[in-house]
């Protein structure tokens, strides 16, 4: 009986122990999995709004790619998984986009640099090339400029094709008016004409819904202070002061002003992608992609 109830003890002990140990390895591996989360990260510009951000990968330089008026990070993610195996990666929100702040009455082009430079600055990063779509390329322009020290290079995607393009007032008065009398409507028009027809037609709608939904304050400020810098002339001006290389990968929309950007510039190349719309890095992501390792390979001659 004694002997019995012993081996009876020892085989549920036994049991409990298996149990236990197989309790702990899964807590362990749970929290492994939920450390190892690939979860945005928080940062604060310097007038104290939250910035979203996201890490990548290792390796310099590091590839900070900031993204287009009214869209988000989300719009780089057809570049994570090709950049990151060899570059630390940085995407972010700006400010009034995505999952940053916007409490910001004005939404401008030097506020958005101070975006960049505090995601640069939270996460270390002393080697920088800065990649910027559209607005963004305005953008990294103003961050460049913060950080002379840290940025080697820019990369403008669809953007800067022409920074002498003389805007008057009353053009600009023009083309916001549809965006201020209806946003959603005048907002699906106006990204429509940087559309092809064959773009494929789900990721045609998604980007318009998704840039139509954009809060109207944060998107009407800031294509204003974007635009007005072409009024004035600040777009090319701004470039007499950030004396670093850049390169354009552009679709094949709009001309590029060569010899008027190089009068402003360090150097200026570009690599145009034909038959492409102004959001190339979506619409023809593995494309996109060779170009922009060529852009780097450019840079780092």
């Amino acid at each position: 009986m004694i002997i019995n109830s012993l081996w009876k003890f020892t085989f549920e002990f036994s049991k409990l122990s298996r149990s236990l140990i197989a309790g702990l390895l899964l807590l362990l591996a749970t929290t492994q999995a939920s450390a190892e989360t690939n979860w945005p990260r928080m940062t604060y510009s310097n007038d104290g709004t939250p910035i979203s951000y996201e890490v990548y990968g290792e390796g310099e330089p590091t590839l900070v790619f900031v993204h287009g008026w009214s869209c988000d990070s989300r719009y780089w993610r057809a570049q994570i998984p090709a950049f990151s195996r060899k570059n630390r990666v940085l995407l972010l929100d700006l400010a009034g986009h995505g999952n940053s702040g916007l409490s910001r009455t004005k939404y401008t082009m030097e506020a958005f640099g101070d975006d960049v430079r505090a995601v640069i600055e939270a996460t270390d990063s002393d080697r920088v090339v800065l990649i910027g779509h559209s607005m963004g390329g305005s953008v990294i322009a103003q961050a460049a400029y913060l950080m002379p020290d840290r940025v080697i290079g820019l990369i403008s995607v669809d953007a800067l094709e022409n920074i002498e393009y003389p805007l008057s007032r009353e053009e600009l008065d023009g083309m916001t008016a549809p965006l201020k009398k209806n946003f959603p409507v005048g907002s699906r028009q106006f990204v429509t004409d940087m559309l092809r027809p064959k773009t494929d037609l789900k990721l045609r709608e998604w980007i318009l819904a998704d840039m139509s939904a954009a809060p109207p304050h944060v998107a009407l400020s800031a294509i204003e202070e974007m635009m007005t810098q072409y009024v004035t002339g600040n777009a090319a001006k701004i470039f007499e002061k950030v004396r670093i290389p850049i390169v354009a990968v552009n679709s094949d929309l709009w001309p590029i002003n060569y010899e008027g950007n190089r009068r402003h510039m360090l150097s200026f190349d570009a690599i145009v992608l034909k038959e492409t719309d102004h959001f190339l890095m979506m619409a023809h992501p593995e494309n996109f992609n060779n170009a922009l390792a060529k852009a780097l390979q450019i840079l780092e001659k």
